[in-house]
Parts: C-alpha cells; structure tokens; sequence
C-alpha cells in the first residue's frame, strides 16, 4: 500500500461535504446544466441525466476519491504512486492541463461577476452594458479585453487569499458558508419564478412532459458528458481532495451524498430558470448564451428583476469560485508535495501562473471556444477515464477493495467494484470518443 504522510484533512463532516459540493456545484450546474437541458428537450434530457449520475458519475466519484486517499497525493502523483505505467508522465499532463484550463474557467466566473455588477448599477438607475466583458466572436476589443483583466485579476486573488490559509482554515471554511448561501438564494429565486404568470409551462416542459422523440443518441452522450462535467470528474479535483479525506471516511457514503448534493443544485437551476424564461416567452434552447444574452433580458423584464438577477448572478459567483478554488487546490497540492515551495509561496506562484493563461482566451471567441473543448471538455473525459483505471484496475485488487472499504466497517461490494471496473471507464470512454469525433472530425455518428 502507499506510505502514509502528514496531511491536512478536513475538520468536520459537514465541511466535507460542503467543500465536496462546491467543487461539483460551479458553472456546470448553474450555467451548462440549463442550457444542455434547453437544447435537448428538457425532461427527457434531466431524466436520462439522473439516471446516468447514479450508476455512472457517483461510481466515478468513489473511484477518483480512492485514487487521491490511497496515494495520499493529487494529480502530480498520484498516478504514480498508484503504479499507472507513465504515471509520472500522465500526472504531469493532468496537472499542466488544469493549470491551462483554470485561465479560461476564471474569465468566465469574472463574466459573472461584472453581471452582478452591472445588475447593481441598474437598481442605481446606471445604463450598463451586461455584454461589454464578453470577448468579440473575431478580432480584438480593447474594453473587453481590460474588463476582463480586471474582473479575473479579481476572481483569482480572492481565490488565493482563502488558499493561502489552507484546507481547513481557508478552503473548508469558505465553503461552510459560500453553498449554504448558495442554496438559499437560489430558493428565493425559485419561489419567485414559480409564481410568475406563465410559470406552469416551465415547470411542465422542465420536468414533467416526457417526451420519447427527444430521447436519442445524441441526448444520451450530451446527458452523460453533462454528468463528468457537471461532478467535476477528470482525474484532478476530486483526487486531491480524495487525497484529503480521513481514512475514516466512509466513499460510498460520501460519493452518494455529493451526487446528491450535485443533483439538487442542478435541478435547482432549471426551476430558477424555465420557469420564468417560459413565462416571458423566451426560447430555451437559446444554448450557450441563455445566462449570459438571454436571462439578462427576462430579470430586465421582470418586476424588481434587478433584485433576483444580483442574487442570481452571486450565486453563480460563489458555486463557480469554489470550482476555481479546487483547481487551483490541484495546481498548489502539485507544488507543495514535489517542492520544498511552502503553501503559500505555491498559491502566489499558482495565482500568477493561472493569470498568464487566463489572458489568451480573453482576446475572442475563436480562441476561448477551442481552449474550452481541449482544455476543458476534452482533457477531462480522459482524466476520468485514466483515473478510474488507476483506481480500480492498476491498484492491486486486494489492496483497493480494502482501501474502498476503510470507513465503512464492512467489505466493499464486489458487484459495484466491476462496475468500475467495466462499465465506467467504457461509458465515460465513449463520451470521449464521442467528443473527438463531433468536436475535432466534425462526424456526429447519431446524425442531425
């Protein structure tokens, strides 16, 4: 088995678990959950992703928290504790990968945050442009690109001033009372959605018109990808902080407890949003730019909108720093465990780092769009994959079955162990497939 080391776990169950949560519950819940649903016939889609969270993502999740737990180690070695041939090399990749992807992710958190901004300065009576921050489709725009250097300079130093203090002082801490927060503005919002005149074809279209024609192939993969993004599976964040877990910790517990928590705060998203798109007679399958071009025009729209769009935008902010705050976590861990840099000289290094790359992607859309897929929905499919092997094929069957069920005071199911085994790295292997075909080739082998 790896040797153990001193390692900072965290200080409560609850802690856990909302750190746990808010790693899950960022820009793939609140953002690509809606828009994924809206494109792909709304129930059909949300009952197929559900379906798929359970006998894939959670099982995911189990084998990604075994990897980091059992190597007592993050993503820049992990793999090679685990034994994984190359692992050394794997590690490093998955590493340089978040440390590209975190640039991207905090441009768009900072997006969320001038949205907030700006919905403060309409309640002011101030004419703001909610798109300013957004990058042109083709060229440059100078007040784009400076809103944006500004607005994501922001996002990652508040990002390394609670990671300077650590796990449980700094990250831990922050999540106790960032999703709490989180899930009570977004039931405020619920309720003033529902209520809205018109709201009920929302609510029927979101949730409760099964359609059959809507459930393809197609809606499938979407459904399953949405499951890897939506958990943040991929071989980094939920690795390290596996690596943080107790041993007395309980992973399928665990794993069951943060899908569930991931799920609720998705479906949350739908109800705060179709409801109220539905009742100002906005199309939902607007995609990608249904929070930022779509919503704006429903809360302006709306009876004191300025209101719920300043509590819907804080919540994104804060579901979505918390995700900057785990990748981050995987480019520290990475350092500290294979340097002597101390804690806080790696979150100033890492900080500064994740800037540099945050700037390419700000320039336009033709460069944030392909540094999105490789970096972001590309990278991670195969992160999952490999890290699910690691766990549960190159680790030795004894020592992994007894690793999977420390915290549980009883031997771990051998039928969900092949489950990992087989069924998981092929279905998130067929994402991926699926993901180069379409993405890179341009073949979309279920047609349309």
């Amino acid at each position: 088995m790896a040797e153990q080391t001193n390692r900072e776990t965290f200080a409560s169950k609850f802690g856990m678990l909302m750190t746990l949560v808010g790693v899950s519950v960022g820009l793939g819940n609140v953002w690509r959950f809606p828009y994924m649903a809206g494109k792909f016939g709304g129930a059909a889609f949300v009952v197929v992703y559900v379906l798929l969270l359970f006998v894939v993502g959670i099982p995911g999740l189990i084998a990604e928290y075994n990897l980091g737990r059992f190597t007592n180690r993050g993503t820049l070695g992990a793999f090679q504790k685990a034994g994984f041939p190359g692992g050394k090399v794997v590690g490093t990749w998955f590493w340089i990968v978040t440390t590209f992807a975190v640039g991207y992710y905090c441009n768009v958190i900072g997006w969320v945050l001038f949205y907030a901004v700006r919905e403060v300065g309409v309640a002011l009576g101030m004419a703001v442009n909610a798109a300013a921050i957004l990058p042109p489709d083709t060229g440059f725009n100078a007040t784009s690109f400076f809103l944006q250097l500004f607005f994501t300079g922001i996002v990652i130093l508040s990002c390394a001033l609670v990671l300077a203090k650590g796990l449980k002082e700094g990250v831990e801490k922050a999540s106790k009372y960032i999703m709490p927060a989180f899930f009570a503005l977004f039931l405020i919002l619920i309720v003033r959605a529902v209520t809205l005149p018109g709201a009920g074809a929302g609510i029927k279209w979101y949730i409760g018109d099964f359609r059959w024609k809507e459930l393809t192939g197609g809606s499938m993969a979407a459904a399953m990808g949405q499951v890897i993004f939506s958990l943040s599976l991929g071989g980094t964040f939920m690795v390290v902080y596996g690596s943080y877990l107790k041993k007395e910790t309980n992973l399928v517990q665990t794993g069951i407890m943060n899908g569930i928590g991931d799920t609720v705060a998705a479906l949350m998203a739908g109800f705060a949003i179709f409801p109220a798109v539905f009742a100002f007679n906005v199309e939902p399958s607007s995609g990608p730019g249904l929070i930022f071009f779509t919503l704006p025009k429903v809360f302006d729209s709306m009876p004191a909108g300025w209101l719920f769009a300043i509590f819907f935008y804080i919540a994104l902010f804060g579901a979505a720093y918390l995700s900057a705050i785990a990748a981050f976590e995987v480019m520290i861990a990475g350092i500290v465990d294979n340097t002597k840099l101390n804690r806080k000289q790696a979150t100033w290094l890492m900080a500064g780092l994740g800037f540099l790359f945050a700037v390419p992607p700000m320039i336009n859309f033709q460069i944030f769009g392909p540094w999105d897929l490789f970096w972001g929905s590309g990278m991670q499919t195969l992160g999952c994959v490999l890290a699910v092997i690691a766990s549960v094929w190159v680790i030795k069957r004894s020592e992994g079955l007894k690793a999977l069920a420390e915290g549980s005071g009883k031997q771990f199911p051998i039928w969900l162990y092949w489950w990992m085994r087989i069924a998981v790295p092929l279905a998130v292997g067929f994402v991926g497939v699926n993901w180069l075909l379409s993405e890179v080739f341009k073949i979309n082998i279920f047609g349309g």
